[in-house]
């Protein structure tokens, strides 16, 4: 099964997120488990996930972040300010799982943001 993690600050935004994208999710049908974290988790919470997308209110240490992603050989892209927005939720589904590998290489990314990996 594949596993995104929603990283922001605190984790309470990605909260929210998560909970749409789980919606996404499931009226696809498909088996994808979406969590919420925030930066400080992260470290410990890499090795268990397959795709990392990050708030965009964390732009600035993107960078890091997904260097960090990386060295867990976990692919990650920057979510941007609207995904709470109309589609949203459903850009940001695809983005994530245009980053499966390759179980869901159907998918695209549709939303702004260069995905790493």
């Amino acid at each position: 099964m594949n596993t995104i993690l929603i990283v922001c600050g605190a984790g309470a935004s990605s909260t929210f997120v998560a909970s749409r994208l789980r919606s996404v999710a499931a009226s696809r049908s498909l088996p994808v488990v979406v969590e919420a974290g925030s930066v400080e988790d992260l470290s410990d919470r890499l090795s268990n996930v397959d795709v990392l997308l990050v708030g965009a209110h964390l732009a600035s240490s993107f960078d890091a972040l997904a260097v960090e992603a990386e060295a867990h050989g976990v692919r990650c892209a920057l979510l941007p300010s609207t995904v709470l927005s109309a589609g949203g939720p459903e850009a940001a589904f695809d983005l994530a799982t245009g980053l499966f590998q390759p179980a869901f290489s159907h998918t695209h990314p549709t939303i702004e943001g260069t995905p790493h990996g």
